[in-house]
């Protein structure tokens, strides 16, 4: 397979980030940014991100998931902790989320530590998804081979009876992380490839900005 794709490019010109409008916190930025992003029309799910991980294999995979809450300043989001990424993030828990708006010209990585949240933290977040979704993560023994679509409706039908007319339990299996941030970076898109990139990160228990070259 071949295909140029040389020509296909933009010109991003809709802001700016400069340091005289900084505020002190990366999270007073970037609740800033989100509100703008979950008020945009043009942006189906503004909480998706990708999670970055480094594999058992020793290899970087990255997959969109989806941020759920930030709670004294740590990013949560919920997984199989039996999956690939769940299996690489107990072997190695540092990991990079990132956002990326196009319709606004901006991104936001963060670098942080990730740990698994109390198993009530999870009950709780469990119990307020749609019914559908709870059998979901009983149905999906996520990251595994599996040999047709067919057995996973199979197996959909064989929960659905299992739980018929009864709450459905939080699988030992699945839960929650939280991100405890170590650095954001924001990145605003500018004209001539030469866009803002905003660096803070934590030195002595205090955020620092620099900014980084294009």
């Amino acid at each position: 397979m071949q295909r140029d794709l040389q020509n296909l490019r933009k010109s991003y010109e809709k802001d700016a980030l400069l340091e005289n409008n900084l505020p002190e916190s990366p999270y007073i930025l970037f609740d800033s940014w989100f509100q703008e992003a979950t008020s945009s029309l043009e942006i189906d799910e503004a909480n998706a991100m990708s999670l970055c991980t480094l594999g058992v294999d020793g290899f970087p995979k990255s997959r969109i998931v989806l941020l759920k809450e930030i709670l004294e300043g740590k990013f949560l989001f919920y997984s199989n902790y039996t999956s690939e990424k769940g299996a690489a993030m107990e072997a190695y828990n540092k990991v990079s989320l990132h956002f990326f708006w196009p319709s606004l010209e901006r991104q936001i990585i963060i670098k942080g530590h990730v740990n698994k949240v109390s198993k009530e933290k999870s009950l709780d977040y469990f119990h307020s998804r749609p019914r559908g979704s709870q059998i979901g993560a009983w149905t999906s023994d996520q990251s595994s081979t599996i040999l047709s679509r067919e057995q996973l409706e199979e197996q959909l039908l064989y929960f659905e009876e299992k739980f018929k007319d009864q709450p459905i339990p939080l699988p030992d299996f699945w839960g929650g992380y939280d991100c405890d941030p170590v650095s954001f970076e924001f990145w605003q898109g500018r004209p001539n490839r030469l866009h803002d990139r905003i660096l803070f990160e934590l030195e002595n228990d205090r955020w620092a900005f620099k900014r980084l070259q294009p």
